[in-house]
């Protein structure tokens, strides 16, 4: 390794850069308290999910939130600060942590067929597999060409789009005209307030657009305070039981693991994007991979779910301007206190479903216009660079929109196929790599 390829892999973001600003706690703590409320519905719905599909009792479901919260703001702080060395953990920009969203959906299906223990064995050996791919994925993003990252960056940015909408929806999936109401009321006075606010205040507007939401909310009748059953929670190690390591009945896990990291690469590719840092995208993308292993790892000992860097914080970025690690990494303290102190979090899972989608869907729009901009910045009359646009828009894009289409398939091609970032990932690539005819 030369001296250069060293100092890369200690500060895997180089250079002065606006991700290494430090504002100052004033600033930095209710920039942090917007990254906290805009995905912090993710890791309690996935918790109240599990408590309630698995039947666990209250005290379970407490110790689960606390060790979900606590792995998210761990891996939060790790990816934005980073460990140097040896650990080669971080990818030193402002990233946020959660549980996986298909693989909760998985870690439910092995819990309900082979028993929770067994889903916590498929846990722990899905972090292994995490850590021993980590450095090769960094290797091969190497060669995934610009436009397949952009095709993948609008993919998720759609997605996300997706899953805000689903909070919009509710459980029934049938929403009302006051969750309509209230999601166009937030969004809509989010992007008065963007308007409207001098521009220092204009970092606050996500925030401030979803107060206004909540009031409305709570002055209309739709606002349901729940009650924290004392003042602390702790993690409970192993609350399923001594973990099952079962080889077969992990597989689908494992095959989620695997097929994560493509979707890891447009994260890292996109955030950077996003704050303007230059980075080494191979060795960046095998830190971020890594820390998700980690972290996996430590939620897995507290029967908790697979972890994965996300995306949704990225918009945030986007629509404040502050692109400081450093906000991030206080966001992560602030979910680590909220894992030990019970009425926090219960008081942010009080929050209504239609303000949290429809500033989530608002946010997570801007990633889709960031893809398209990076679309827009390549040669699209190179019939190549055209048609791996398309093809890869397009495998990526049928199973976010049709979601039951590929049903009929087994469980592991299924996984693979309805992974919308995976097919635009490999179609696109397959499609680039192949040259045109000559005539």
């Amino acid at each position: 390794m030369t001296p250069a390829e060293s100092t890369v892999d200690d500060a895997v973001v180089s250079g002065p850069s606006p991700v290494d600003e430090r504002l100052g706690w004033r600033l930095t703590l209710p920039m942090a308290a917007q990254h906290v409320v805009v995905m912090i519905a993710g890791p309690i719905a996935t918790v109240f999910l599990i408590g309630g599909t698995l039947h666990l009792p209250e005290a379970t479901v407490r110790a689960l939130l606390c060790a979900t919260l606590l792995a998210c703001g761990v891996g939060t702080i790790l990816q934005s600060v980073g460990l140097p060395g040896w650990a080669g953990l971080g990818a030193r920009l402002p990233f946020v942590m959660l549980p996986g969203g298909a693989a909760v959906v998985l870690f439910l299906q092995i819990a309900t067929a082979s028993g929770p223990a067994t889903a916590t064995g498929a846990v722990l050996l899905t972090a292994a597999l995490g850590l021993v791919l980590a450095p090769f994925a960094g290797r091969i993003v190497r060669f995934v060409p610009p436009v397949v990252i952009a095709t993948m960056i609008v993919v998720i940015g759609v997605n996300l789009v997706k899953v805000a909408a689903g909070l919009i929806a509710g459980d029934a999936g049938k929403p009302g005209t006051a969750a309509i109401g209230l999601a166009a009321a937030t969004i809509g006075a989010t992007v008065l307030l963007q308007r409207v606010l001098p521009a220092g205040w204009r970092r606050g507007s996500v925030l401030l657009g979803m107060a206004v939401g909540t009031a409305l909310a709570a002055a209309t009748g739709h606002l349901t305070l729940r009650h924290a059953a004392g003042l602390l929670q702790l993690p409970e190690p192993f609350p399923f039981g001594t973990p099952r390591f079962d080889l077969l009945a992990a597989v689908p896990l494992l095959i989620f693991g695997i097929v994560s990291m493509a979707e890891a690469t447009g994260q890292t590719v996109l955030n950077a994007q996003v704050v303007g840092a230059q980075i080494d995208t191979g060795r960046t993308v095998g830190r971020v991979i890594r820390t998700d292993a980690i972290t996996s790892l430590l939620a897995g000992l507290f029967g908790g779910q697979t972890m994965i860097t996300s995306g949704e914080n990225i918009g945030i970025v986007r629509a404040t301007g502050v692109r400081s690690r450093y906000v991030t990494a206080a966001a992560g303290l602030l979910l680590v206190a909220m894992a030990f102190f019970a009425p926090m979090g219960t008081l942010i899972a009080s929050l209504p479903g239609p303000v949290i989608g429809g500033t989530a869907a608002y946010v997570f729009a801007m990633i889709v216009v960031t893809g398209l901009r990076m679309l827009g910045s390549l040669d699209l009359a190179d019939d190549r660079i055209f048609v791996a646009a398309v093809a890869g828009l397009t495998a990526g894009l049928l199973p976010i929109l049709g979601p039951g289409l590929y049903q009929g398939f087994p469980q592991a091609l299924r996984l693979v196929l309805s992974s919308g970032v995976t097919m635009c990932a490999v179609v696109g690539i397959i499609a680039a790599a192949t040259r045109p005819r000559r005539r």
